[in-house]
């Protein structure tokens, strides 16, 4: 009994304090919808589709209340919540390095320790990412040595498509291998066989932890990660997933070293070992191995999944709108022919083929929510003291899905990207890379990969559904981390 008592003033306290802290907090920072203790707002958010639920109460709150800028508790923690384009592009460019650091992701520091590319913060993000910029553009990013080695790729992903000789398939693993191929010839010099068995193995982990990190459960366990440690489920796979591929790449980098000529660097963990040898004599260098097979497992995660996915979605909804399949077809056979692999120079001439890809990656909004910034110092923003580790949430579906920017953005529709001409039209709303001093680094790489890749399918093939256009399901199966397309077959039939 008195245990009893005493075990709920405890709790009374707890809750009490736990409140007390969030008024005072809340009095400095941008309104936002009253959180309950301890658990904030987690039940005002819909974790199946966190992007369409932030634009539901964004919406709410932008015609009432708050405004663009406003206040979520995802736990205990207070969360800064960007809505729109104006607010998005005032956070991240005009006071980009004041929003540059990179927002509490729990799972993340367990894995990567602070390094790496995508996770790190500090001097250490910026030293790896000059470093690893630098880099990709000696190793040809955005020039013709990195375009032969996609056409290549895109050969090779065509080959293993006619193997399927029409006959229904799941696309996700052989649309995974592609992207995958590019970045391993630019990490480590060569390519794979699809049939190759580290290479599925590698693949098969990459593949699972993107799923788990979309699925509902782990944003809970994101956003309270005290339960991490202690709760079972999918998500401890993550750590051992992430384990098996840093093994794997740290062999990579044995036999890399065992070979390396510092006079003629072959890949980016030449480059690499070649600056840590040059850095030795700094103790406080950032250049370390474990620095090294960390960057290269970030750059396989965000250079293959995030590819891999888009075209997934690519195929999917070209599947569900024919009458675009055929425009894209059309202007492919007019522009490049079945006689010559597609270029980046086409491109030029092709202004539908582009838009439909821009409007695949607006309107399946990837990363719909962002990877989470931070600010790192104290900063006066629209009138309210943001505090130095304040975790930022910048929604890019809001800015995507901006119905005076793209009308009916529900719809998928190319037009979205055409003038009255049919010519090709930018966007600044187009922010799928995000943008500002986070955008991801190989913006520049998946432009050219899901172009040359669509095109040689498209080329090569009609894409043929095993259902009716009217019940093939478009709606993503997880929207989290990322927005994963639904499981899927269909057959590529030779043309």
């Amino acid at each position: 009994m008195i245990l009893g008592v005493f075990l709920g003033l405890v709790l009374s306290c707890l809750v009490l304090l736990s409140l007390w802290r969030q008024s005072s907090e809340r009095r400095k920072l941008p309104p936002g919808p009253i959180p309950l203790p301890i658990i904030g707002n987690i039940l005002q958010v819909d974790l199946k589709n966190i992007s369409k639920s932030l634009r539901d109460v964004s919406i709410c709150l932008i015609s009432k209340v708050y405004g663009p800028v406003f206040t979520l508790y995802l736990g205990r923690k207070p969360t800064l919540v960007l809505h729109g384009y104006e607010a998005v592009k005032e956070a991240l460019i005009d006071h980009g390095e004041e929003f540059s650091g990179r927002g509490s992701f729990p799972m993340a520091e367990r894995t990567n320790k602070g390094l790496g590319i995508v996770f790190s913060n500090g001097s250490i993000w910026k030293e790896i990412r000059r470093f690893s910029l630098v880099t990709l553009r000696n190793l040809g990013m955005g020039k013709r040595t990195i375009e032969d080695r996609v056409q290549e790729e895109a050969q090779c992903l065509v080959e293993e498509l006619r193997k399927t000789n029409g006959s229904p398939c799941d696309p996700t693993f052989i649309l995974s291998c592609a992207p995958c191929n590019v970045i391993c010839s630019i990490i480590f010099q060569n390519r794979f066989n699809y049939k190759d068995q580290d290479f599925l193995t590698f693949m098969e982990k990459l593949n699972e932890n993107v799923r788990i990190l979309s699925s509902p459960w782990f944003q809970v366990f994101n956003n309270f990660p005290s339960l991490i440690d202690y709760c079972p489920g999918s998500h401890h796979n993550i750590m051992k997933n992430v384990d098996y591929m840093k093994s794997y790449i740290l062999e990579k980098i044995k036999e890399h070293q065992e070979s390396l000529n510092v006079a003629n660097p072959r890949d980016f963990i030449d480059y690499y070992l070649i600056k840590q040898e040059q850095a030795n004599h700094n103790q406080l260098s950032e250049f370390t191995l474990e620095h090294l097979a960390t960057t290269v497992n970030d750059l396989f995660a965000a250079g293959t999944e995030t590819t891999s996915t888009t075209l997934r979605y690519s195929l999917l909804l070209l599947l569900k709108h024919p009458h675009v399949t055929a425009k894209v077809q059309e202007e492919i056979d007019r522009v490049v022919g079945r006689h010559r692999s597609p270029c980046m120079q086409d491109r030029n001439h092709m202004p539908y083929t582009d838009a439909m890809i821009h409007e695949v990656q607006r309107f399946i909004d990837l990363v719909p929510t962002n990877l989470p910034h931070e600010v790192t110092c104290d900063i006066k923003f629209r009138n309210y003291l943001i505090p130095k580790g304040t975790t930022v949430i910048t929604s890019l579906s809001s800015v995507l899905h901006d119905s005076k920017e793209f009308p009916n953005p529900e719809v998928f529709d190319p037009g979205h990207f055409l003038d009255k001409n049919g010519n090709f039209k930018k966007s600044d709303y187009f922010m799928p890379f995000s943008t500002g001093k986070r955008m991801c680094a190989g913006e520049g790489l998946a432009c050219m990969e899901l172009f040359l890749f669509l095109t040689t399918i498209l080329q090569n093939f009609k894409l043929k559904s095993l259902v009716h256009t009217k019940d093939i399901n478009i709606t993503p199966v997880a929207n989290g981390f990322t927005s994963l397309p639904p499981p899927y077959q269909l057959c590529f039939i030779p043309v």
